[in-house]
């Protein structure tokens, strides 16, 4: 098929995928957090929000959207500003909600499957090191004398969600795991929550760190 990279190609990429999956972000706190919070249903819905984002920025990268975004000074401010904004939301929600407090007796959670699911998504639509990423590293693996190089750009991009899947999967059911110890010791979970906190400050001061060149 012309849109599938040889496999040189292909196997580089899955590595450096890979390696990328396994590197803690803002997608991994996010996943853990809420799965910690909330059970492994709403960790697993903000998963797919996460990929939904993914295949977008694969989309913008692979027609040439993204370049306008980061081409755009203003446009890119937006973005980052936004992005940033909603990270410290997300600190300030880890705070304010307690884990422990978030699930009753019975073990269920009133948590919103499709607030978990926009959780995911917009964590990695409003993030421009995202943007900038996909449109550094997709390109590496595809030639742009190439005549199919839209449909293996967003192959490669569709390749990163399922080869990074099982991994996410792993990690939600590892936080899910964890959480059950968690909320029995209160005072452990409050700790966890300001973890949390902090580490999605973190990334969103480095967003607004972030330089579109």
């Amino acid at each position: 098929m012309t849109f599938i990279p040889g496999l040189p190609v292909l196997a580089a990429f899955s590595i450096a995928i890979l390696l990328l999956a396994i590197t803690p972000g803002p997608d991994m706190t996010l996943w853990m957090s809420r799965t910690i919070r909330d059970g492994q249903a709403i960790g697993m819905m903000t998963i797919a929000g996460t990929n939904l984002g993914i295949a977008i920025h694969t989309l913008l990268v692979a027609f040439g959207v993204s370049a306008l975004v980061v081409a755009s000074p203003v446009a890119f401010l937006v973005l980052k500003t936004g992005g940033a904004g909603y990270l410290l939301w997300l600190a300030i929600q880890a705070v304010r909600n307690r884990s422990v407090l978030s699930v009753k007796a019975t073990g269920k959670t009133n948590a919103s499957m499709g607030k978990a699911f926009l959780n995911g998504l917009w964590v990695n639509l409003l993030n421009p090191k995202v943007i900038i990423f996909f449109m550094t590293f997709l390109p590496q693996f595809v030639s742009v004398r190439d005549p199919h190089v839209t449909g293996k750009l967003i192959f490669l991009g569709v390749l990163s969600i399922v080869i990074a899947l099982p991994i996410a999967i792993a990690v939600v059911v590892s936080a899910h795991g964890l959480a059950d110890w968690l909320k029995r010791k209160p005072q452990v979970m409050r700790v966890v929550d300001y973890v949390f906190a902090g580490v999605f400050s973190v990334f969103a001061v480095k967003i607004l760190l972030t330089q579109s060149r």
